[in-house]
């Protein structure tokens, strides 16, 4: 749409720029003139054109004398200049100083309209591309939140590998944020303004994962009625991140061994190679050694893809990070269901640090995502909205605690059978073989309020 976009013409000539302006304002611009460089200028500041259509030669002076004062001025418009004494040297200089673009007098008006919409169609995706790289940048999940040992020597060997063009694999338990790293370091490469194309290897089969891959020709299979890219030639010049590599059927593997020794693959169906060039980042929580052992993983690739091996910490390995990780993860969480500020309690704190985590950084957001949507819009969430799907992880916890004296024992113990019955005290209280108005006088006792109540129909 061309609707109130602002058009200024600067000619000396008021046939021209009569019959410019008309035909423009036509077309749903707002033009206005200007005859002279002083003139232009003053025009220029007042109204902040989209668009400035200057003809090069002026009663007062040259486009080349105002294109730095407009520039100054305004330093994105796009100006086009106009002149009927074209030579490469005057267009090198009007460029270097500031034009977009020289055109040749005469200019037809509907061939200055086209120029006019390519550079505004222009300007519109430069303006999406710095919007949507910010907004990127501002909602990339980083992942080095934390103050310890192991979270900052993993930051310090990602600033030195981030513009390698090594292949890299990260290695480290599910939930770890292998992904989140491998977009950090597609962002802080030199590849970053290129595609970041990522597949999932684990449960695909060899058909599916070649064709997502390589791509294939019209033809080349039953149903394949035009020609597809792969994820590889999308990603030329840029990053393929590769997860669950030890998942790749061993028929795909070695292709995929070619494509990074050789930097060239084959459609399937195609007889032609085809050059590409990627930055390969692989990961996996699997243990490629031991996959090499059973013949299910090729040495040669595993060599290949570990020229930069960079293994994730798990989270029970940084437990002093959970505070600052929860309080981010929660934050973007509240933010994204259109919440205020939500703070975690001190014993929520303390009984996140006490899980062992074996789905780790996922893990942790699930269990944020599921006790923000349940505490009913509390702006603190406390130890009673934190519910795990592994709770037999913190059973240890009260095993070997032997300073706790048997009223605290007792007490955690019913805590905690309460809450792996997800709150409903006639089912925690038969576990617990005692009477249901006995376990409710506990909770009174431990200050618990208002605990949800059985849902059976019985009573």
């Amino acid at each position: 749409m061309t609707m109130n976009k602002t058009i200024l013409i600067v000619d000396d000539d008021d046939a021209i720029r009569k019959v410019l302006a008309r035909f423009l304002r036509s077309h749903a611009f707002v033009v206005e003139e200007a005859a002279t460089t002083e003139e232009a200028v003053q025009v220029f500041e007042r109204i902040r054109p989209d668009v400035a259509v200057l003809d090069f030669r002026l009663p007062d002076g040259t486009a080349l004398d105002i294109l730095p004062k407009l520039r100054t001025i305004e330093p994105t418009t796009p100006i086009l200049v106009m002149t009927g004494f074209g030579s490469m040297e005057l267009g090198v200089a009007l460029v270097k100083n500031g034009a977009e673009q020289c055109l040749a007098k005469p200019i037809e008006p509907p061939a200055l309209l086209l120029v006019i919409n390519r550079v505004l169609e222009n300007t519109r995706n430069q303006q999406k591309q710095i919007i949507s790289k910010k907004k990127q940048e501002r909602s990339a999940p980083n992942p080095f939140v934390g103050i310890s040992e192991a979270i900052q020597r993993l930051a310090e060997v990602a600033h030195k590998i981030a513009d390698s063009n090594s292949p890299v694999l990260i290695q480290g338990e599910t939930g770890t944020g292998k992904g989140v790293f491998a977009n950090w370091l597609h962002g802080h490469s030199s590849r970053s303004e290129e595609p970041f194309v990522d597949l999932n290897c684990a449960g695909l089969s060899r058909e599916f994962l070649e064709t997502e891959l390589f791509g294939y020709e019209k033809g080349a299979y039953t149903g394949a009625v035009t020609a597809k890219p792969g994820l590889l030639e999308i990603g030329h010049h840029g990053t393929v991140f590769l997860d669950e590599i030890g998942d790749v059927d061993t028929t795909v593997q070695p292709k995929l061994l070619k494509v990074i020794e050789e930097k060239k693959f084959r459609r399937l169906g195609d007889v032609r190679d085809r050059l590409v060039d990627i930055g390969l980042v692989a990961a996996t929580h699997r243990d490629l050694k031991a996959g090499i052992e059973t013949g299910a993983f090729r040495s040669d690739l595993y060599f290949r893809i570990s020229t930069v091996p960079v293994k994730l910490p798990s989270l029970r390995e940084r437990k002093e990070d959970i505070p600052s990780l929860a309080t981010e993860l929660l934050t973007k969480l509240a933010h994204d269901v259109g919440g205020g500020d939500v703070h975690l309690a001190s014993d929520s704190i303390e009984k996140l640090q006490q899980y062992s985590w074996p789905g780790n950084i996922r893990e942790l957001r699930n269990v944020l995502e599921r006790a923000l949507l349940m505490s009913g819009g509390n702006q603190l969430l406390g130890a009673e909205h934190l519910y795990f799907e592994n709770p037999q992880s913190t059973r240890a916890r009260v095993e070997y605690q032997s300073n706790l004296t048997l009223a605290e024992v007792e007490r955690q113990h019913v805590m905690r059978v309460l809450e792996e019955e997800h709150g409903n005290v006639d089912q925690a209280a038969t576990r617990l073989e005692i009477p249901r108005s006995s376990l409710y006088q506990k909770l009174r006792a431990y200050g618990v309020i208002n605990p949800r109540r059985s849902r059976s129909t019985s009573a």
